[in-house]
């Protein structure tokens, strides 16, 4: 069967891989991965406020005065909170370069261009074959307008697009006021491709100490409802590689996504659930689901539930909206938390 597809360029074997997470860092499970047979590999982001860190770190011991720069400093997040520095990030690419023969893409964290450009560069000299821009940003000052907040997306692909000849892919999140417009205007600022979504990881409260704290979970199954949305909306509407991350847990949950335009399949929370090898697994089911269903090709199958071909606009829109709370029955909801 072939499984081969087309993501940021790179001819890939088929669209399953690791995303962005610590399952990169370690390379005995680069290469267990490889051996599964990822498609590529994606690194853990390397965060802006890193290479501010470090940036100011260096300044303030060679050249500021003592303590010159010392509440600066207190305000960015302590080094050890990092598993890879920023010349350990670098370091580390070079490594995953030399120990597998699959595309390697990094990846860059924040929300300005300035502080990215000269590690965008570092990062393409690394021999990274793509670089993922994971624009992670909240934004709370009411006096911002969204053409703000997107205009921050757009200079900084704008920039790094004139600094780097390497694929970009942004790595979105779902909450902008018009995502097929944000879209549209990445395409045109010269974007490789989208990234279907970012997750933002929600603060819990500790009622008896009164503190935020910060909870990491682990995506599930029902995310994914939301990606075969947008991806099914935007497939055909940008001429751009998409990418889905977030909820992607077995076989029939990529096949979705394919069927809704992706070109590439990344998994996280399955993987570190389960090992690098379940991504075999879902590559072998996915495989025998398209023979047993007729398709010649995994192409064959991409996109046939898009908005533009296979779904119905209005399935995805509004109208399906209103039948789905008329049409509701109590027998209908799966137990809480299952996966399927």
């Amino acid at each position: 069967m072939d499984l081969s597809t087309t993501y940021l360029g790179l001819q890939l074997p088929h669209p399953l891989m690791p995303g962005s997470s610590p399952l990169a860092d370690d390379l005995d499970t680069v290469r267990r991965l490889e051996d599964a047979g990822a498609a590529a590999i994606v690194m853990r982001s390397l965060f802006e406020e890193q290479i501010v860190g470090d940036e100011m770190a260096t300044y303030h011991a060679h050249e500021a005065p003592s303590e010159s720069y010392a509440e600066a400093l207190s305000y960015l997040p302590e080094p050890s909170i990092f598993s890879l520095g920023t010349h350990e990030y670098l370091e580390q690419l070079q490594r995953i370069k030399s120990a597998v023969a699959i595309p390697v893409i990094a990846s860059l964290n924040g929300t300005t261009p300035d502080n990215w450009i000269e590690y965008a560069r570092l990062i393409a000299q690394g021999g990274a074959d793509a670089l993922e821009l994971n624009i992670y940003d909240l934004p709370t000052d009411p006096r911002e307008s969204s053409e703000d907040v997107e205009r921050r997306v757009l200079d900084v692909v704008t920039t790094l697009r004139e600094s780097v000849s390497l694929p970009l892919a942004v790595k979105l999140s779902p909450f902008y006021t018009s995502l097929a417009s944000l879209a549209r205007r990445l395409e045109l600022a010269k974007a490789d491709g989208l990234v279907i979504f970012n997750r933002f990881y929600q603060p819990d409260f500790d009622i008896e100490n009164l503190e935020v704290v910060p909870k990491a979970r682990l995506s599930s199954p029902t995310e994914l409802l939301l990606r075969l949305r947008w991806l099914a909306i935007l497939s055909g509407q940008v001429d751009l590689s998409l990418a889905v991350t977030g909820g992607v847990h077995n076989a029939v949950d990529a096949i979705k996504a394919v069927m809704a335009g992706a070109h590439a399949v990344q998994l996280v929370s399955v993987l570190l659930r389960r090992g690098p090898e379940t991504l075999s697994r879902i590559r072998t089911e996915l495989a025998r689901w398209l023979e047993e269903h007729g398709y010649e090709s995994l192409r064959q199958m991409q996109g046939s539930m898009s908005s533009g071909r296979g779904a119905s606009p209005a399935a995805l829109e509004r109208v399906q909206y209103m039948r789905v709370l008329h049409s509701w029955r109590p027998d209908d909801e799966a137990p809480a938390g299952r996966e399927q």
